[in-house]
């Protein structure tokens, strides 16, 4: 192995270790202009003899920051008059809200017995004056928060025809316990758990495509080897334990292989192997550096970074090995590649000064920067597309970011202590 790629592998563990339908034209129509759709959004009213205020508004709260970070709508939470005789018999006067300048409404009920909770959703269309969409949910007082997350999921399906993303959650590595374990939270920085707890470093955690197992490499003992263990479960079983670095893993679409970074030939090579590390089919070859490999949506394609220009840089080969070519021309240095779920772009990051997302076409073409403010990377899409996930340092430790996909609206999400880093998305739902 060259000196160069000798200090290409540091410089990258260092950063490793520290840090279509007829809903859709309705918004064309509603919204000329491409403005964004005014969405009043009113706590849901009790109904039953328990009230709860801090619940209802915290739903409240819920759904206006999902639907605000779609990039759709202006959500702004509303209180109005409480209903007389429930949901489904107290119509809507439609003359104030339209007046008020509002497009949608979001209304709703709760009641509570104990701890079991009913409640019910319903989404208006102001300026046709109906009802688009109405779910009822039925569960215990903790899951509150999923199924007002669930309902904005609802309210993009209903507009849009595609569901959104705001019931999957974002895995992610934290240094909160003194070591690097790994952490699952919603996806706006809510509810966060404790998943690893060898008291090791756990880093470039990958989430599989049915959202049951996380793979992930750990030094617990010594080696940076690549582990796999179920969401639900305490066992880490080892996938790659082989000599030298076993890193950056990423799962197929299909969940039947494993994408990740090996040394064991001298210098790194991008292997596949099977779900439990056996049958390991070598595809590139090359005195250079190779790793983070990233599928494309269909499992055709695999990105990855290589120094064998000098700098690393991002290439694509078809997923046997075959057809390596640079993929972004631009910039001296670019990592963590992405593919978008339709495959269409992919986000990265790029030293410039500092690391900073990007984003460019499936054919490296039209790059556009997202962030411009303190040192960015890692970025990851959501599962519907409307949203990237990152890590930034800014002005302190490292956090996990979300923007939407053109850059806008990014919001430190995470709220351990400590640094919080290489953010991924679960499946939606999960």
């Amino acid at each position: 192995m060259s000196f160069l790629q000798r200090m290409f592998l540091v410089c990258l563990l260092v950063l490793l270790i520290q840090h279509n339908s007829e809903a859709a034209n309705y918004i064309e129509v509603t919204a000329a202009g491409n403005r964004l759709l005014k969405l009043a959004v009113v706590p849901p009213q009790p109904m039953g003899a328990v009230i709860r205020p801090e619940l209802a508004n915290e739903i409240a709260e819920v759904h206006s920051f999902d639907l605000t970070m779609s990039g759709l709508f202006a959500a702004e939470r509303r209180d109005a008059a409480p209903l007389v005789n429930g949901l489904s018999l107290t119509p809507v006067d439609f003359v104030p809200w339209l007046s008020a300048g509002y497009d949608l409404l979001i209304r709703g009920e709760y009641e509570l017995r104990g701890q079991e909770l009913t409640l019910e959703f319903r989404l208006y269309d102001l300026v046709a004056k109906k009802l688009l969409t109405s779910k009822r949910f039925l569960g215990r007082e903790k899951d509150l928060r999923r199924y007002a997350h669930s309902f904005s999921d609802e309210v993009l399906r209903a507009l849009t025809g595609e569901k959104g993303s705001f019931t999957s959650k974002i895995l992610y590595v934290s240094n909160q316990t003194g070591n690097k374990e790994l952490f699952l939270m919603d996806w706006d920085g809510v509810n966060s758990q404790q998943l690893t707890s060898n008291r090791s470093i756990n880093i470039s955690p990958d989430v599989s495509p049915d959202g049951r197992e996380v793979i992930f490499t750990s030094y617990k003992r010594g080696n940076p080897d690549l582990y796999k263990r179920a969401l639900s479960s305490n066992l880490e079983v080892p996938v790659s334990s082989r000599s030298g670095l076993n890193i950056t893993g990423a799962w197929s679409p299909d969940g039947g292989r494993i994408a990740l970074a090996l040394s064991k030939d001298g210098n790194t090579e991008i292997y596949t192997v099977a779900k439990d590390g056996s049958a390991p089919n070598r595809l590139t070859v090359s005195h250079a550096a190779n790793l983070s490999p990233a599928w494309s949506p269909d499992g055709s394609k695999l990105a990855f970074v290589s120094d064998r220009l000098g700098r690393p840089q991002i290439f694509t080969m078809d997923s046997n090995g075959g057809n390596v070519r640079r993929l972004i021309t631009s910039g001296s240095y670019n990592v963590n590649p992405s593919w978008s779920p339709k495959g269409d772009k992919l986000a990265f990051a790029r030293m410039a000064g500092g690391f900073q997302i990007f984003v460019a076409n499936a054919d490296g073409g039209g790059e556009i920067q997202l962030t411009f403010e303190g040192n960015n990377e890692r970025p990851r899409w959501s599962p519907d597309g409307r949203l990237i996930s990152f890590s930034s340092r800014r002005g302190g430790q490292e956090a996990v970011y979300v923007m939407r996909a053109d850059g806008s609206g990014q919001t430190k999400v995470s709220r351990t202590k400590g640094l919080s880093q290489h953010p991924v998305w679960t499946p939606m739902g999960q």
